[in-house]
């Protein structure tokens, strides 16, 4: 079974393969530490679970915002 850590890890990382190469570069920017070298899923794995339910909050209103933007 799996911990609920790494299920909320896992749908993070979904959610970020919908957001464009600015907006994963704006997400590392806030969760690597400046290190934006890493890939996407590294920062994911890397992340204090103490701030994965915010970030997942974030992504889901910034996927919103984008398909409202261009009527999705």
């Amino acid at each position: 079974m799996k911990s609920k850590t790494l299920i909320k890890k896992e749908e993070l990382k979904s959610l970020l393969s919908l957001c464009t190469e600015g907006q994963q570069l704006v997400f590392k920017r806030m969760y690597s530490h400046n290190n934006i070298d890493l890939p996407i899923n590294e920062v994911v794995d890397n992340m204090d679970p103490k701030k994965i339910d915010w970030a997942i909050l974030q992504i889901e209103r910034t996927i919103l915002k984008t398909a409202n933007k261009y009527n999705l």
